[in-house]
Order: structure tokens, then C-alpha cells, then sequence
């Protein structure tokens, strides 16, 4: 029984160690530049760039909620670049808030389809047809 249990003992070690967080390798990405600044009212600013390319920075503004049931809300305006594997360059702004939620722009994210003309020209047509005639 003791020998089972040093067995199994030894097999779950060896299970957590194989399990561990492998290193990527390489050195650390050296940190180029960096601040940050938190105001008492909660408003807040920083920014960063890495050796690698990486470039980020984000404020933030308290105010009032347009919602009678939130007192105070972060207004958030960020934006943050870097290389892909493929070269490109990628830049991601955005904006957040409580009227609007999170507003992402950048080149590199999808966008739908166009209309196809024949559904572009029925919904014309629909728009153009008094309010009484239209569906509920």
C-alpha cells in the first residue's frame, strides 16, 4: 500500500510539473517608455510603448450617468498598436461610455457586406411609404 501510494504520489507530481507554464523564450521585451497619473476624482491616464513596437495609452473622465439609477461613470478614449506576425501594422482606437458601451475602429477589424441592390431598393422603397402603410 505504501508503494501505491508513493506510485501515485510520484504520477501526480510529475503531472503537475509537465503542466507548468512553459517559457516562451527569447529575453524580455524591454519597456521603453511609460506613465500613469490617477486623480483623486477618478479620472485617470497612462500610456506605454515597448521595445517590440507596442504602443498604447488610455484616459479617463468621471462624470455624471445619464441613467437616474448610476451616479458616477468612467468615460474611457484609448488606443493601442502593434505589429502582426504578418507585418502590418495595427492600430485599434476606441471609446467607451454609458450612453454608447465599447466603440472599437480600426482598419483591420471585419465589416458586413454590402446591401445586395435588390434588398437595398426594397428597403428604399418601404422607407418611402407613409407611416399608416408600413408594418407593425
Amino acid at each position: 500500500m505504501k508503494n501505491f501510494a508513493l506510485c501515485l504520489s510520484a504520477a501526480a507530481l510529475l503531472c503537475l510539473v509537465n503542466a507548468a507554464p512553459k517559457p516562451q523564450g527569447g529575453e524580455p521585451i524591454a519597456i521603453i517608455s511609460q506613465e500613469s497619473n490617477i486623480e483623486p476624482d477618478g479620472a485617470y491616464n497612462y500610456a506605454y510603448e515597448t521595445a517590440n513596437g507596442i504602443k498604447a495609452e488610455e484616459t479617463g473622465t468621471v462624470k455624471k450617468a445619464t441613467s437616474p439609477d448610476s451616479t458616477d461613470v468612467i468615460i474611457v478614449k484609448g488606443s493601442v498598436s502593434y505589429t502582426s506576425p504578418e507585418g502590418e501594422l495595427i492600430t485599434l482606437n476606441y471609446a467607451a461610455d454609458d450612453e454608447n458601451g465599447f466603440q472599437p475602429q480600426g482598419a483591420h477589424l471585419p465589416t458586413p457586406p454590402p446591401i445586395p441592390p435588390a434588398i437595398q431598393k426594397a428597403l428604399d422603397y418601404l422607407l418611402s411609404l407613409p407611416p399608416a402603410q408600413r408594418r407593425r
